[in-house]
C-alpha cells in the first residue's frame, strides 16, 4: 500500500509511501549464532580499547586514522564538539563499567589504577557541563558502581576505598559554580580550575543554553548525593528540573530547544524528541526509576501525553512549535531521535516504538548508517554518520520487551556495517564524517553485547540497575538512600488519575507471536526507493500517464475516477485536511497501479516544494471599544486577492454577517454587508466563490470562519486559502480565514456589542499606534446578526495550493455526511469577552514572536 499523509502545515505535505509487500517471519537465531555474535562484540571493543590504550591514552580520545591521541588545543578545534574534552584521559573513565559488563574484570582493576593514578581533574580548561556530568561524572559513578559490586563478590577489588567517589565528588564540587544563576539552570560551559566567574575562566558569558543540557543532570547528579550523603547536588539537579517544568509551554506542555539562563525566556520554541531535548525526557522517566520520586513520573507523563499528540506520527517523530504545536518546525529528523523508541519501551508504548524504529532501521539499510539527519522522504540531510549509539540502544529494548528474533538480525546488521564501513586498523572511524571511539566503547558496544548475551554471560543482574544516557550503571538501591522531598509547588497542576504506575507485561501485550511483525510490514518498504523497476508496457490505447499531480484538482469527477482507477482514495479528514491513500491491487490494471505509485511520489516531490512557499500568518485586530486593540486573533491568508503584506495601514472596518452565512450564492443583505468586512462561514464552495459574492456585495474584505467545532490555530495547522483552478485577478478585496476558536470570539464579541471594528493586516499593531485602536464614534448603525440557527456545519474544505499555478488550490466540494445543531444561546456556556481575551494573550505574544521568527 503506498499512503500518502498530509503534513501538519497545509498545503504541504508529509508523505509515507508504503507497499504491499509479503516478508518471511524472522526464524529464531539458535544460541551458537548468539554466542558468535556476542563474541564479535567483544573482539571489536577488544580492538578499539586496546588502540586507545596502546596509541592514545593519557588523551581524551582516539584518531583512529592517524593512530594519535586527540590532546586538546594540539589538533584542529572541531568547534564545540571539543567541549566534551578535559584532558582528564574521558575515553578510559567512559568506559570502566563496560570493562566489568564484558568480564573484564582485570583490565576494570588496571583501569581503575590508572584512573586514580594519572587522571587530573583540575586542569585549567572550559569543557561542557553536560558532557562532563554525562561522560565523566557518570563513568566515575559507574565504575565505583561496578567495584562496590565485585568487592562485595569477596574476589576482587578487595583494595578499593571509595576512590573513584571520591573523584567523582570533586568533580561534582566543581561543576557546582555553574548551577549559581537566578534561575538555577547551569553555565553550559565551566573552567574545571576556575570555576564561571572571573577573568581566568575565559567562560561564564553564555547567556542560552539547551534543555537536555540543563535537564540531564539529576541521575548523576542525585546519584553522587546518595553515594556520598551530601544532598546539594541533587538539590541543584531538582532546581534546574523545576524551573524548566515551570518554563514549559502551558497549553501544549512541552519545551523548546533552546532556553537563557537568566531570564528563563525560550529562545528556541521549536520542539522535539531529538537534538536539544531528547535526554530531558530520559532523565525524568529515568529518575523515577532510580530514585522512586512520584513527581518525575508525573511530569514525563503529561510531557509524553503531548509528545504523542503533536510530535509522534508514526513512524515518524517531526520537531512543532511550542506555542503552535500544530506547525512543523522542520521537515526532517535528527539520529539523536534513535533513542526514543527505547525510551518507549519503558514507558510501556510498544506500537509506536515498534513502528519508528523499523523506520529508523529501514533508512540505516538504506545509507548503511543512521544519518545525522535525513528528510521525512527518507532521503541525506546532514551527509555525516557519526556512528551514535541510540538506534542500538532501542534495538536491545525492544529485543528485552518483545523476545522478537527480529531484533537479533538488526543487531547483526549493525555489527556487520561497522566491520564493512568503519573499522580501520587503529579502531573505528566515523562514515562519511568525523568522530571517534569513545560513544562505541561507553554505549554502543554495550548495547549489542546485552543484545546477543545469554543471563549466564552477564557478570551480574543489570535489571538491578538503570542505564545513564551514556548508558553508564547506576544501582537502583540509591531509591532507598538519601532522600530529598520534592518541590511541591506545582503539585496542585499535576492529576495522578491518568497515570499507570506499572510496568507492562510483554506476554500479554504481545499474545500473538507475528504482532510486532505486523507493525513492521507496511513500514518496511518506505524508505527503500533507492532501486527503481522498469516501467511496465502501456496497455494499448492508453497513451501517456493519465493524470500528473501538478493538474490534479480534488473536486474534478474526472480527476477522482482517474484516481480511483489507479487505486489511489481520497479521504477528507475532519480537521479539513485530505488524505490519499493507494491500494495497488484495488487498481483496474498493472500499469494503472503503477500510475498510482508515480503519482503518489509526484505529490511528494510537489508537497516539499510547496512547502517552501508557504505564507505568513495573518492578523484579524478587534480594535473597537472595549477591545482597543488588545485581541488579535491569529488568519490564515488566501492565495488570491488583496496582498496585506503589500499593504502598511491593512484593511480596517465593522464586521457583518453574510446571509446567507454560508456565502455561496449571491448575498441577501447585501445593502448592510456594502462598506463593511464580511463575515461568512466554511463550506459548500470554493473560497473564491464565496470572495467574489461578498465583493459584489461591496464588501471592503472578507473573514471565513471555521465550522469544524473547536479548530484552533494552537492545535491546527496554519490554513491557506487556495483559488479554484481559474484566474483570481477578479478578486481585489482581502480574504483571511479564522479557525472555529477564533472565529467564535470575534462573534461572540459581536454578540455583545453588536459594533465590532476590526483590522485586517500582514501582522498586529501596537494600541498606540496612529490609525489602528483610536476609539471612532461616528459609528455606523447596529448590525443586525442574523438567526443562530444559521450558524450550522457545512461540508469541509481542504485548500492547498496546486502545484504548478499561482492561484490553483485542492479544494473539496462533497458536503459532510455529519450536521451539527444550531449554536446554542446559553449564558452558562458562553464564556466573557476578557475571558477570551485574556486566553488569547499569550497567542498574542506567540504571534508577535512569530513575525519576528519570519514564520
Amino acid at each position: 500500500m503506498w499512503k500518502l499523509r498530509p503534513a501538519i502545515m497545509s498545503p504541504a505535505f508529509i508523505l509515507l509511501l508504503l507497499l504491499d509487500i509479503t516478508v518471511r517471519l524472522s526464524h529464531a537465531m539458535n544460541r551458537e549464532e548468539k554466542h558468535r555474535l556476542r563474541n564479535q562484540v567483544v573482539e571489536m571493543f577488544n580492538h578499539a580499547y586496546q588502540n586507545y590504550m596502546d596509541h592514545a591514552y593519557p588523551a581524551d580520545e582516539l584518531m583512529p586514522l592517524t593512530c594519535r591521541g586527540r590532546v586538546r588545543g594540539l589538533e584542529p578545534s572541531r568547534g564545540d564538539v571539543d567541549d566534551a574534552l578535559g584532558k582528564f584521559s574521558l575515553t578510559l573513565i567512559d568506559t570502566l563499567d563496560t570493562l566489568v559488563l564484558l568480564n573484564k574484570t582485570e583490565e576494570f582493576e588496571e583501569a581503575v589504577r590508572r584512573v586514580l593514578k594519572d587522571v587530573r581533574l583540575d586542569n585549567d580548561v572550559v569543557v561542557s557541563v553536560f558532557e562532563t556530568n554525562i561522560r565523566v561524572l557518570g563513568g566515575l559513578l559507574g565504575g565505583h558502581s561496578m567495584a562496590v559490586m565485585l568487592k562485595g563478590g569477596g574476589q576482587h577489588m578487595l583494595w578499593y576505598e571509595d576512590e573513584l567517589l571520591h573523584m567523582a565528588r570533586d568533580l561534582g564540587l566543581r561543576l557546582l559554580p555553574a548551577f549559581n544563576t537566578s534561575s538555577g539552570l547551569p553555565y553550559p560551559r565551566i573552567n574545571l580550575r576556575h570555576g564561571v566567574v572571573g577573568p581566568e575562566t575565559r567562560t561564564g558569558t553564555e547567556t542560552d543554553t539547551c534543555t537536555a543540557c540543563a535537564g540531564t543532570i539529576i541521575l548523576e547528579f542525585a546519584a553522587l548525593s546518595r553515594f556520598t550523603g551530601d544532598p546539594v547536588f541533587e538539590a541543584h539537579a531538582r532546581r534546574a528540573l523545576d524551573f524548566l517544568w515551570e518554563k514549559r509551554q502551558r497549553n501544549s506542555n512541552l519545551v523548546g530547544t533552546t532556553i537563557n539562563i537568566h531570564s528563563g525566556e525560550w529562545v528556541r520554541r521549536d520542539s522535539g524528541v531529538g537534538a536539544g531535548i531528547d535526554s530531558y525526557y530520559e532523565y525524568l522517566l529515568k529518575a523515577y526509576v532510580l530514585l522512586g520520586d512520584d513527581q518525575f513520573l508525573q511530569r514525563f507523563n503529561i510531557h509524553y501525553a503531548s509528545i504523542m499528540k503533536y510530535i509522534s506520527q508514526p513512524p515518524l517523530l517531526l520537531d512543532v512549535h511550542i506555542h503552535k504545536p500544530r506547525l512543523p518546525a522542520r521537515t526532517w529528523m535528527d539520529s539523536l531521535l534513535a533513542f526514543f523508541p527505547g525510551l518507549q519501551v519503558l514507558k510501556g508504548d510498544i506500537r509506536p516504538a515498534i513502528e519508528t524504529h523499523e523506520m529508523l532501521y529501514q533508512v540505516t539499510r538504506k545509507h548503511n548508517f543512521l544519518p545525522e539527519a535525513f528528510t521525512t522522504d527518507f532521503q541525506v540531510h546532514w551527509a555525516q554518520h557519526p556512528l551514535r549509539p541510540e538506534f542500538a540502544e532501542s534495538t536491545y529494548f525492544l529485543y528485552k520487551a518483545t523476545r522478537d528474533p527480529y531484533y537479533l538480525d538488526v543487531g547483526r546488521t549493525v555489527l556487520e556495517n561497522l566491520n564493512r564501513f568503519a573499522r580501520v586498523p587503529c579502531g573505528f572511524r566515523c562514515y562519511e564524517g568525523t568522530c571517534n571511539g569513545l560513544l562505541f566503547l561507553a554505549e554502543m558496544f554495550k548495547y549489542l553485547f546485552l543484545l546477543f548475551a545469554e543471563d549466564e554471560d552477564l557478570p551480574f543482574d543489570v535489571e538491578d540497575y538503570v542505564f545513564t544516557t551514556e548508558a553508564h550503571l547506576l544501582p537502583l538501591s540509591l531509591s532507598t538512600a538519601l532522600h530529598l522531598p520534592p518541590n511541591n509547588t506545582a503539585a496542585d497542576e499535576l492529576d495522578d488519575a491518568n497515570f499507570e504506575w506499572t510496568c507492562p507485561n510483554t506476554r500479554l501485550l504481545f499474545p500473538d507471536p507475528a504482532y510486532p511483525r505486523s507493525l513492521r510490514e507496511p513500514i518496511r518498504s518506505a524508505v527503500d526507493k533507492s532501486c527503481p523497476r522498469p516501467a511496465p508496457p502501456r496497455e494499448a490505447g492508453l497513451g501517456r500517464a493519465p493524470l500528473r499531480a501538478q493538474d490534479f484538482m480534488a473536486n474534478s469527477p474526472e480527476h477522482l475516477e482517474l484516481l480511483r482507477r489507479m487505486g489511489v482514495s481520497l479521504i477528507h479528514l475532519k480537521d479539513g485536511r485530505v488524505q490519499l491513500v493507494q491500494h495497488a491491487s484495488q487498481a483496474v490494471s498493472a500499469v494503472a497501479a503503477e500510475d498510482g505509485m508515480r503519482f503518489m511520489q509526484e505529490m511528494m516531490e510537489l508537497s516539499s516544494q510547496q512547502q517552501k512557499e508557504q505564507l505568513p500568518p495573518r492578523a484579524v485586530q478587534i480594535i473597537s471599544h472595549p477591545f482597543l486593540g488588545r485581541v488579535v486573533l491569529t488568519a490564515g491568508p488566501a492565495q488570491f486577492g488583496m496582498d496585506l503584506s503589500k499593504s502598511s495601514l491593512g484593511v480596517r472596518g465593522f464586521v457583518a454577517v453574510v446571509e446567507p452565512y454560508s456565502g455561496c450564492s449571491e448575498l441577501t443583505n447585501a445593502e448592510f454587508v456594502a462598506g463593511r468586512i464580511a463575515l461568512l462561514q466554511r463550506g459548500q464552495c470554493m473560497f473564491a466563490e464565496k470572495a467574489r459574492h461578498i465583493q459584489k456585495a461591496g464588501a471592503i474584505g472578507g473573514i471565513v470562519i471555521d465550522d469544524n467545532e473547536g479548530s484552533s490555530s494552537d492545535t491546527a495547522p496554519l490554513f491557506q486559502m487556495a483559488g479554484d483552478g481559474r484566474s483570481t485577478d477578479d478578486v481585489t478585496l482581502p480574504l483571511l480565514f479564522l479557525f472555529h476558536k477564533e472565529g467564535s470570539i470575534l462573534l461572540q464579541a459581536l454578540k455583545e456589542h453588536r459594533e465590532v471594528e476590526v483590522l485586517l493586516s500582514e501582522k498586529a499593531r501596537d494600541r498606540g499606534e496612529e490609525d489602528c485602536c483610536a476609539e471612532d464614534h461616528s459609528t455606523p448603525a447596529h448590525l443586525a446578526t442574523p438567526d443562530q440557527s444559521q450558524f450550522t456545519t457545512q461540508e469541509q474544505e481542504f485548500a492547498g495550493e496546486e502545484p504548478g499555478r499561482s492561484e490553483a488550490g485542492l479544494s473539496n466540494d462533497t458536503p459532510s455526511s455529519a450536521e451539527e445543531g444550531p449554536v446554542e444561546d446559553d449564558s452558562s456556556k458562553s464564556q466573557s469577552v476578557d475571558s477570551l481575551m485574556a486566553d488569547w494573550q499569550e497567542d498574542l505574544e506567540a504571534f508577535k514572536q512569530m513575525e519576528k521568527d519570519e514564520l
